[in-house]
């Protein structure tokens, strides 16, 4: 029996960082098991590159990662939206049957850590949530 695998779409604003961040982790963790998307509501110009720096250092790839926007039809595409952080906001459209979850994610420059340190504070936080959610995935939907 063939199921499809679920799509996640991670969300953040710029698309440059942290949405980019989990979908690489996401990749990393899951491999074909999970098909794996990612937007921003304003997207950047290019990837953040310590995001990429501080992902690369735990064996994944953000590298190649070009800033996309969210759409009517991405979102109308995916089984689950997650929004990293609490500035990107995803408002529902007709035909979308996606779960949308926001995760309130550790952002250490409010405790004035910067730089790659920051980085990898973020990432392992993205990680930890990315992790959960896989399990949640792998759990047998009743």
């Amino acid at each position: 029996m063939s199921t499809k695998p679920p799509t996640v779409l991670f969300v953040c604003v710029k698309n440059g960082g942290k949405s980019q961040m989990a979908a690489a982790l996401m990749r990393h963790h899951a491999g074909d098991a999970v098909r794996v998307l990612s937007a921003g509501t304003r997207p950047a110009a290019a990837i953040n590159a310590q995001s990429a720096e501080a992902i690369a250092e735990v064996g994944a790839d953000m590298s190649s990662a070009v800033p996309q926007p969210v759409t009517d039809e991405l979102l109308r595409s995916v089984d689950q939206v997650i929004v990293l952080g609490e500035e990107a906001v995803i408002e529902r459209v007709a035909g979308m049957a996606a779960t949308v979850t926001t995760w309130h994610t550790d952002e250490p420059a409010t405790r004035g850590i910067e730089g790659m340190e920051r980085m990898r504070l973020v990432r392992d936080d993205i990680d930890a949530h990315v992790q959960a959610l896989l399990e949640d995935l792998r759990e047998p939907q009743s």
